[in-house]
């Protein structure tokens, strides 16, 4: 009786149903789509509905368009929601770092959405015993997490990326923020956006200036708020006023006075936040 024949046919049946095993195994892996680190969505939804005043130094939002186009906002939003724990793991910092402020910045435009337009602050949304970034409502790294959670708990986490400039990019929807950029901030180019960032909201005089009658130093309070981050964050900046002195020709005009920055001898005191939202005809 021949033995070989059969049992050749049986090895040929395994190996057949485990190259079918591994095909069916890489099907969900090929329909998984692959994420846009471009984040092209976004940017063509800053571009439409966002508009740079002053050279950028400050935004102003058009949220009715980005109601017109919440479907498109939403689709994005769906695309960061689909990006798993592992996968953002995955990424390089400069790529988590985009991610995580694109996703601020776009959740809380959604944000405002939900209210629009009868909407003066996004602190309507929040009540007297919770803000509204508290809510853990945002779908994000296979859970639920705030808007503080991505800032404060990831963002500025101490030894993850220790960068004060996210404060510059995240935009929380008032005019006393940052601009929201008018483009998605992408890994290639990171650095360079921060700077930016960074560069235009120093040289905005209504929000950080010099004032040479009182000589004092006005500056937001967002140098208050996150004081810590500036003092022991990027590029060894060792104190507030170590970091202010880097922009003194944006907060004064005269030579004498930016000298005075610079030696980080001018007084510091924080401004008034506007907490009005940034939105055109608002």
């Amino acid at each position: 009786m021949n033995r070989i024949q059969p049992l050749q046919t049986l090895h040929r049946r395994h190996c057949l149903l485990a190259g079918m095993a591994l095909a069916l195994a890489a099907v969900p892996a090929l329909a998984q789509p692959t994420f846009d680190h471009g984040h092209a969505a976004w940017t063509a939804l800053l571009k439409k509905h966002v508009l740079p005043l002053r050279g950028g130094q400050a935004s102003q939002v058009r949220y009715a368009g980005f109601a017109n186009d919440r479907a498109l906002l939403k689709a994005y939003l769906d695309s960061l929601s689909g990006v798993s724990e592992a996968a953002f793991n995955g990424f390089s910092k400069p790529q988590q770092m985009a991610f995580l402020i694109n996703a601020y910045n776009a959740f809380t435009v959604e944000l405002i959405l939900t209210r629009w337009p009868k909407l003066v602050s996004i602190k309507d949304i929040g009540s007297f015993l919770q803000s509204p970034w508290k809510p853990k409502w945002v779908p994000l790294l296979g859970g639920k997490v705030s808007l503080d959670d991505i800032e404060h708990e990831t963002l500025r986490k101490r030894g993850r990326y220790d960068d004060p400039r996210v404060h510059f990019a995240v935009n929380c929807a008032s005019i006393g923020c940052p601009a929201l950029r008018e483009e998605a901030f992408t890994a290639d180019r990171l650095e360079a956006q921060l700077d930016e960032q960074a560069q235009r909201f120093m040289s905005d005089r209504s929000r950080n200036r010099y004032d040479a009658g009182r000589g004092k130093l006005g500056v937001s309070k967002i140098f208050d708020w996150f004081g810590e981050d500036f003092r022991l964050g990027h590029r060894g900046i060792g104190s507030l006023t170590a970091f202010l002195a880097r922009y003194a020709d944006q907060l004064a005009d005269a030579p004498a006075d930016r000298a005075l920055i610079r030696a980080q001898k001018a007084e510091v005191v924080f401004l008034d936040y506007d907490w009005k939202l940034n939105g055109v005809g608002t």
